[in-house]
């Protein structure tokens, strides 16, 4: 593997930024100090005016394959994350078939170790009737992200409405468990109530937070928090939506000790309700963009460290299917290419600090999966990488956007900075809108 030398670059990691040099030899952060001398073979990189940030880690990501390849790839998805600096990604089990059982998981291992050019892990999806699968994951808990429980409405069979299944999976399961929570009840209240006063075939995406409200979410994350103090369980409740349900989570420990964990999404931090008239049901996602308010509650919740987690919940469809009517068109929006540049955007607007950006996307999925040697620039960790130029304006539009439905929200927007280089467990995948792809990602390992 070929070796690499970073000269002069601001290294931005664990709550500081200075001017160093950076060794990558093997795959691996050899060395990080203000001037380093090195023999042998390697290619010098000059990083005066820029920064190095760890790899983005992304904890939630939909890349549709098996089974929903029209719309995306684990090769065209990962593949784009690591053009946007996102060197990690843990995918979703609501795929075609839905993994729900050891083999159909494993299979997917295997597709991203041929096609992946991120690292990656896949969650173990859990259904009404599948507990015993899903408890054999105990067994391999130091080679799985998490398994992951639908507490709302999802694809096939994977709504988990059953208390003795979630009983015997907070009481039984080892891993962490990430849950999408948003009460089904709630939901089809409020849908057939909308549809019986405005008309079926008058309802638009506007009418999307009211009907997955505040209240359907609220009441989602306090169950799921009830059973995991019931047992002690490890839970991680993904893409929070509410100014109320931070009242659920707690910044009184280090993210470390903390048994309950929260994530917010990239869409809910920048978009709020007022933006559906303008995009409608391109950002239709589930749980939904919600009120100005809440988006506020969420950075504040960032930013004091009730909200542990940035991620995107990436979940791409095609321009047609999107679409189509309020009702039929599907939910979720792609954005894991352009996250951490929408990141950047907003520390340049003095939202949040570029070394806060770094534990929240970096730092923190890190920590809260127990995720083996990455998520930190540290002499003899993996060396996921990503050279920023903050002084590069980065314009998107189809030539540019990598994912496979072709389309994003942002196209036609200028983010004021730019991802030059990625690299990838040392290898260097990306390099100023060139790719490598002579080398694939790796599995993670967790220390559990």
């Amino acid at each position: 593997m070929q070796n690499y030398l970073i000269r002069n670059i601001s290294v931005v990691n664990e709550g500081t930024t200075t001017v160093q040099d950076v060794y990558i030899q093997d795959g691996r952060i050899a060395k990080i100090a203000p001037q380093i001398t090195v023999s042998g073979q390697y290619t010098e990189i000059n990083g005066e005016g820029k920064h190095l940030l760890p790899g983005v880690i992304d904890d939630q990501v939909h890349f549709r394959e098996p089974g929903l390849t029209h719309k995306a790839t684990i090769y065209t998805e990962a593949r784009a994350a690591v053009a946007g600096g996102t060197t990690t990604f843990m995918e979703m089990p609501n795929t075609n078939p839905a993994a729900l059982t050891q083999d159909i998981l494993e299979d997917k291992y295997k597709i991203a170790a041929q096609h992946s050019l991120a690292n990656y892990s896949f969650f173990m999806g859990v259904s009404n009737d599948n507990v015993d699968e899903v408890l054999r994951t105990n067994e391999r808990k130091n080679d799985i992200c998490g398994v992951k429980i639908f507490m709302g409405s999802s694809t096939g069979n994977m709504l988990v409405d059953n208390y003795i299944t979630l009983e015997r999976i907070f009481s039984g399961s080892e891993l962490l468990i990430a849950t999408h929570c948003e009460d089904e009840k709630i939901v089809k209240a409020n849908m057939e109530k909308y549809k019986q006063e405005i008309g079926a075939e008058n309802l638009t995406a506007e009418y999307h937070p009211i009907i997955r409200n505040e209240e359907a979410c609220f009441e989602s994350s306090l169950t799921a928090i009830q059973f995991a103090k019931k047992f002690n369980s490890r839970l991680h409740i993904l893409h929070i939506t509410t100014e109320r349900e931070l009242q659920l989570f707690s910044n009184m420990l280090p993210l470390a000790e903390k048994r309950i964990t929260s994530e917010v999404c990239v869409h809910h931090l920048h978009f709020s309700a007022d933006d559906y008239a303008k995009y409608g049901n391109l950002i239709k996602c589930n749980p939904a963009i919600k009120a100005v308010h809440n988006k506020q509650a969420l950075w504040k919740g960032l930013l004091d460290d009730r909200l542990d987690i940035i991620a995107t919940d990436h979940a791409p469809h095609t321009w047609e299917e999107k679409h189509q009517p309020y009702l039929q068109a599907p939910s979720g929006v792609p954005l894991v290419q352009h996250s951490l540049l929408l990141m950047l955007e907003h520390v340049s607007l003095g939202n949040i600090t570029l070394e806060k950006l770094v534990e929240k996307m970096c730092h923190a999925p890190a920590i809260c999966f127990q995720i083996k040697e990455r998520g930190y620039l540290r002499e003899g960790y993996h060396a996921d990488c990503v050279i920023v130029d903050l002084q590069q304006a980065t314009m998107v539009d189809k030539k540019n956007v990598y994912y496979k439905c072709g389309w994003s929200p942002f196209e036609e927007h200028t983010f004021p900075a730019a991802v030059t280089h990625t690299f990838v467990s040392g290898h260097l995948a990306y390099e100023n809108g060139q790719f490598n792809e002579s080398v694939t990602g790796q599995r993670l390992q967790f220390s559990r």
